[in-house]
């Protein structure tokens, strides 16, 4: 550091600021700083920083699964987000429910400044004893005091599909739903439900899969016999399952039945047809959710809550229903 000072031309204490990317340096003085550090090859050596600020810069990332698209798309936001403000990420798989504490004993031990849970895992979450100046955000859950809370705007996305729906003269919409233990699903259905109900038309019951394209080909089936001319699926893997069993069923999309999905993954506009959707903004998600940990691991700044709004997405799936 006394090296990088003296090529610089300035004090030790300023290499440190810039080191520490403090706000209190000189663009000047930094890239003068930044240009010495690249020609000695100096590097911060992250362990001995963390002995003495004690913080490691290493989130904990707490999550049920990778195998589902929006839990892996998340994985890269939050790591595209925690690497912007100079944090490593580790992740923690939660196999069942119960090792909840376990995976959180486990972060501690690899020294992490604080842990963002995902969606699945939310729920062994809240219903877990949560550790003592544990920081903690939470991605999908109701507001709690022990932890903040950041969450799309389920409801308001599935409100939007339906009236979409609706508007385009169907009598009712169906709905292939999530897991009953996600939140997510279950605020999906329940903004299902207030539309159908704030139009005054009925509710057909609900179909239920487990987020991949295989379940909502499984209950396609049920779908083409029920004579449903709209429906609204929780995801957009689903949805693709969903189309694949009304063709094999002969019933045409959007012809003889209209489809909307939840999430606009990359993939959505190259489905066949190009699936009308709700955009989910993972990246929005995950920056906010990295911004509220960040301040209550170097601001002491604990709870609150965002909501991240939807849009959304029309495509080729959706039509009048036929006359």
């Amino acid at each position: 550091m006394a090296d990088v000072a003296a090529i610089a031309g300035v004090s030790g204490q300023t290499v440190s600021r810039v080191v520490n990317d403090s706000p209190r340096v000189d663009p000047s003085t930094r890239a003068r700083v930044e240009a010495a550090m690249a020609e000695l090859g100096y590097r911060p050596h992250r362990a001995a920083r963390a002995l003495r600020t004690g913080r490691t810069h290493t989130i904990g990332l707490l999550v049920s699964t990778l195998a589902t698209v929006g839990n892996s798309r998340m994985l890269q936001a939050v790591a595209d987000a925690a690497a912007a403000r100079g944090y490593a990420l580790t992740v923690v798989t939660l196999a069942v429910p119960a090792d909840v504490s376990r995976a959180f004993e486990r972060l501690r031990e690899q020294g992490v400044d604080g842990v963002v849970a995902l969606n699945e895992a939310t729920a062994a979450v809240r219903d877990a004893a949560i550790a003592p100046g544990m920081r903690l955000v939470v991605v999908d859950s109701p507001p709690d005091q022990r932890f903040a809370t950041v969450q799309t705007a389920h409801a308001d996305g599935a409100r939007l599909a339906v009236e979409h729906l609706l508007a385009l003269g169907h009598d009712t919409v169906s709905h292939v739903a999530g897991p009953a233990d996600s939140y997510a699903a279950a605020e999906r259905e329940r903004g299902w439900r207030d539309a159908l109900s704030a139009a005054g038309r009925t509710t057909p019951g609900v179909l239920r899969g487990d987020w991949s394209s295989v379940s909502g080909a499984a209950v396609g089936p049920l779908l083409a016999d029920s004579g449903a001319t709209a429906v609204f699926c929780a995801n957009d893997q689903m949805a693709l399952g969903v189309l694949r069993a009304l063709a094999d069923r002969g019933r045409e999309v959007p012809r003889d039945v209209s489809v909307v999905g939840f999430d606009d993954v990359a993939d959505s506009a190259q489905y066949r047809p190009a699936l009308t959707t709700v955009r989910q903004d993972f990246d929005a998600l995950a920056e906010r959710a990295v911004a509220r940990l960040v301040r209550a691991i170097e601001a002491g700044e604990a709870g609150g809550r965002d909501l991240v709004p939807t849009s959304l997405i029309v495509r080729a799936s959706t039509a009048q229903p036929r006359s």
